[in-house]
């Protein structure tokens, strides 16, 4: 839990992280090597006592998340968001049964998520369903400018895809991640873009699609989608990260997605391993809005909206009750505000 200067105790979902095996023997071609790198890169943007050897951020220990998440991080509970990348990496970038594993040892603290790929036909669906009962899925990670033969991404709107979407449903699945943020190498941007979200938000209103990354560099474009479609959510993850070293344009960020979404469809995720969560927390939890910009938002970013962002939010469609998880944690106990509705943004 994170401590304000006024001593109150704040419950801490991280929506977005990782165990991941980037380490040489698990690269299937150099093309394993390009994306990590890209990666290393991206964790620069900590402050430096945050730095990681490469080694290190190629393949960490389980017992390294379970420190930097729940001993020095302030989370309470953390979802895995799996990236298959089955094309760069031998067993998988990310893979399901390591997660499961760690899940079994702490239970009260992970949630496992699982990914589909709708270029893998009936085969892939038949996995789902099997994966879906298995890990006991509530939501799954897509990336859409994953590589699958000859193929560099594919699209939501894709009829193969709206079969896997149906399927989710059909298997319990009602909370979709997709990755619609910064390119990484060697992965094509444009096949991040947010447009097909638009489309599968509308097709499929039983399903909650968390733009990752809130579409960045596509704000803009995610912003005009998200206050049209109300099953459409914000996940910071990444964007979260960049109030460090850019903390007006993470403030600006803010402030469009309050304007545009509301305070109750943005979820914090601090994109573990690429950054740890603590010191995004402590600084995120530090932030105000300026006047101009709180008034640009027509919100300020209150210890109420931030309680929401930090888990209110990914509780509501993880049906997590928070009090009910303070007392398995053996944690004081924070009661979660009833709300008759979600509040919205202008939309």
């Amino acid at each position: 839990m994170f401590t304000t200067n006024s001593g109150e105790k704040i419950f801490v979902i991280d929506s977005h992280i990782a165990l991941w095996d980037a380490s040489p023997a698990n690269q299937r071609n150099r093309h394993g090597e390009e994306f990590i790198n890209c990666f290393y890169n991206y964790h620069k943007i900590s402050p430096k006592e945050y730095y990681w050897p490469r080694e290190k951020f190629e393949k960490y220990s389980e017992a390294d998340l379970m420190k930097d998440l729940f001993e020095e991080g302030y989370v309470d509970m953390a979802i895995f968001q799996p990236a298959y990348l089955g094309e760069f990496y031998k067993e998988g970038f990310g893979n399901l049964k390591r997660n499961w594993a760690l899940i079994q040892k702490h239970p009260e603290r992970l949630i496992g998520n699982g990914w589909w790929d709708p270029r893998n036909g009936e085969a892939g669906l038949e996995q789902l369903e099997r994966e879906a009962e298995m890990f006991k899925l509530k939501g799954v990670k897509l990336y859409t400018a994953d590589w699958h033969g000859n193929s560099k991404g594919y699209k939501l709107s894709d009829p193969w895809a709206q079969r896997y979407l149906e399927k989710s449903i059909e298997v319990g699945i009602k909370n979709i991640h997709v990755h619609k943020g910064p390119t990484i190498l060697p992965l094509n941007r444009d096949a991040f873009d947010v447009a097909d979200v638009d489309d599968a938000a509308s097709s499929f209103p039983d399903l909650n699609f968390i733009v990752e990354h809130c579409g960045l560099p596509r704000l803009d474009d995610f912003c005009w989608i998200a206050t049209q479609e109300p099953n459409v959510y914000a996940g910071l993850a990444v964007a979260s990260a960049l109030i460090h070293t850019r903390r007006k344009y993470f403030a600006e960020i803010i402030t469009e997605l309050l304007y545009w979404l509301g305070a109750d469809r943005i979820l914090f995720g601090s994109d573990y391993a690429i950054w740890v969560p603590k010191w995004i927390i402590e600084q995120f939890m530090d932030l105000e809005l300026s006047d101009e910009l709180a008034a640009e938002a027509n919100h300020t970013l209150s210890l109420e909206v931030k309680k929401k962002i930090m888990a209110e939010n990914c509780a509501r469609l993880y049906d997590i009750d928070i009090a009910k998880q303070c007392a398995r944690l053996g944690l004081p106990i924070v009661e979660e505000p009833v709300r008759k509705d979600v509040g919205v943004g202008v939309g």
